[in-house]
């Protein structure tokens, strides 16, 4: 997903720099830069608040799309195809991430502080800790 949301971000970010024709829609950067900040969300968050970037990335899809339909296709083709794009990719993203998104791994989700770590701790656990501290447990 961070993959889709980094494309859609970059592709929005190209197309305010391409030739619209007449006026480039102010809110293709922001939108762009929204998407990078769902990256950080997609990142941090785990469960329902992780639904919930999905649901502002789907939003922010929406805006790029119709920022890109917004004035029809006559003039600058190229710009409005690049922004549709990467409203179709920031969309694909959101409902993949409010669907599924709560089955996806935490950054830094298998971190336990000590004192939970030992409270988990099994014999099989045990072993492997004490051959890290560099103790042979069949020494003993």
């Amino acid at each position: 997903m961070t993959a889709l949301l980094l494309v859609g971000s970059a592709a929005l970010w190209g197309s305010s720099r391409l030739s619209w024709g007449g006026g480039v829609p102010t809110s293709l950067v922001p939108l762009a830069l929204l998407a990078l900040a769902g990256i950080a969300g997609v990142l941090a968050t785990s469960g329902w608040a992780r639904r919930v970037v999905g649901g502002v990335v789907v939003l922010a899809g929406v805006a790029a799309g119709w920022a890109g339909l917004d004035g029809g296709l006559g003039h600058g083709l190229w710009a409005r195809v690049v922004a549709l794009l990467a409203a179709l990719a920031l969309v694909v993203a959101g409902v993949v991430l409010v669907r599924s998104g709560h089955r996806m791994p935490r950054l830094g989700a298998r971190y336990q502080t000590p004192a939970a770590a030992r409270a988990n701790e099994t014999p099989e656990k045990e072993l492997w800790r004490a051959l890290s501290e560099g103790q042979d447990p069949t020494m003993e």
